[in-house]
């Protein structure tokens, strides 16, 4: 991503609603901090992903329909 890029998606940022805009900066702020190392995953964070990895090997996936409403819904 080019500088230009960037300064253009933070400028965006600022038409945000205001609590949207104070996630993405907590975000950014997290990644300031975490700096170039690894990312470490909890057990449990570890585990969610190797279970995720199983459902999809056996074909367990959300349809698109379900996916379309999970997106409908307030967060």
């Amino acid at each position: 991503m080019t500088k230009e890029q960037i300064e253009a998606v933070l400028e965006r940022v600022k038409t945000w609603p205001q609590e949207r805009q104070e996630r993405a900066a907590d975000m950014l702020l997290e990644l300031e901090q975490f700096g170039e190392k690894l990312w470490l995953l909890t057990d449990e964070e570890r585990a969610d992903l190797e279970e995720a990895v199983r459902e999809m090997e056996r074909g367990d996936i959300a349809t698109d329909e379900e996916v379309a409403a999970a997106f409908r819904r307030k967060l």
